[in-house]
C-alpha cells in the first residue's frame, strides 16, 4: 500500500446508495403523482439530491423531508460494493487509518454499524460535525490536523471529492465502481 491514511466516501464509493436511493426518490415521486424513469432519477442523483429535486418536483417544499423518509427506510438493507470490506480490513491490518467523510448526517453511523465497517474507521465525520459542504475542503483540513496526516489518498465517485482532497493537499482516486475496489486501491 502506498498511503497510511485513505479518506473515504460513502455513497457511491463504499456503498450502492445510489441504486437504493433512486429506487425511494421514484417511490416518493409516485405518491405525487409524478412518474419518473431509474434511470433518470439515477443520473440526477449522481449529481445531487438537490438536482434531482430542482428538476422532477422544484415546487414541492414537503418533497425533500418525505423522499428522506423513504430513503431511510430502504437503506436499512444497505449494499456495498464489491472489495469495500476486504479493502478497509487490508488498510487496518497493514496499520494504516481509514477515514469517512460524508455529507449525511449520523444515520451514518447505523449504515456503517449495519455493514459491519464501523470498526475499519479511525473517525467518521458526518454532517452533524458542522463542516462545509465537500468541495470545500474543512472536513479534510481538521483530519489532517488533528491526526497529523501529511500523506493521504481521498477516494470518492464524484469531481467534488477529488477537489476537496486536492485542495487539502491529498492524491485522489476516482471509482466507477465497474472494478472491485480491492483491485483499485491496491
Amino acid at each position: 500500500m502506498n498511503y497510511h491514511d485513505y479518506i473515504w466516501d460513502l455513497g457511491g464509493t463504499l456503498l450502492d446508495n445510489y441504486e437504493v436511493s433512486t429506487q425511494a426518490f421514484v417511490a416518493c415521486l409516485e405518491n405525487y403523482g409524478i412518474k419518473a424513469s431509474h434511470d433518470d432519477v439515477y443520473m440526477k442523483l449522481k449529481e445531487s439530491t438537490n438536482a434531482a429535486i430542482d428538476f422532477f418536483i422544484p415546487n414541492e417544499e414537503s418533497f425533500l423531508q418525505e423522499y428522506k423518509l423513504f430513503e431511510a427506510e430502504y437503506l436499512k438493507h444497505p449494499v456495498l460494493f464489491e472489495g469495500a470490506r476486504e479493502i478497509l480490513a487490508k488498510i487496518v491490518a497493514e496499520d494504516g487509518r481509514n477515514f469517512l467523510i460524508s455529507h449525511r448526517n449520523k444515520q451514518v453511523l447505523s449504515i456503517l454499524e449495519l455493514t459491519e465497517l464501523y470498526p475499519y474507521f479511525t473517525e467518521v465525520v458526518t454532517s452533524n460535525n458542522g463542516f462545509a459542504r465537500k468541495p470545500n475542503p474543512e472536513s479534510m483540513l481538521y483530519l489532517k490536523d488533528k491526526y497529523h496526516i501529511e500523506k493521504a489518498l481521498v477516494i470518492g465517485d464524484r469531481e467534488i471529492d477529488r477537489q476537496a482532497g486536492r485542495a487539502a493537499g491529498f492524491d485522489t482516486l476516482l471509482v466507477d465502481n465497474k472494478k472491485s475496489l480491492m483491485e483499485i486501491v491496491t
